[in-house]
């Protein structure tokens, strides 16, 4: 099942959303500054090609300074943007029934738009 849901989703929209990730991505990676970013969008970039079965999980330095510090700038550079757009395609999708499993990959991603630093994809 996990598998047949992972070609759905690359066939409605998932392997777009993962090729707009991956460009951001290496767009991010142009500077010094920004390669620790485009780290956080290649995760982004990984669930989106393949959320059936991968899970989210707490890194073991997540709770670290850096990784808070991180976060925040990612917060507001636009991760919150990320993330409500996941959450409205979530809500959207979880409207009928057939669309609830899409949503909820859609809220898996929203959580890890807005918090990606010290978290790993399993």
């Amino acid at each position: 099942m996990k598998f047949l849901g992972n070609i759905l989703w690359l066939i409605f929209g998932g392997l777009l959303t993962a090729f707009e990730y991956l460009i951001a991505s290496l767009v991010l990676m142009i500077t010094i500054i920004g390669i620790p970013f485009g780290i956080q969008t290649l995760k982004l970039t990984m669930l989106a090609l393949w959320p059936f079965g991968s899970r989210v999980t707490d890194s073991g330095n997540s709770g670290g300074c850096l990784s808070i510090i991180m976060n925040l700038f990612w917060l507001f550079i636009g991760g919150i943007w990320i993330c409500l757009t996941h959450l409205i395609f979530g809500l959207l999708l979880c409207i009928t029934i057939i669309g609830i499993p899409f949503g909820r990959q859609h809220f898996k991603m929203a959580a890890l738009a807005l918090t990606p630093f010290g978290k790993n994809i399993q």
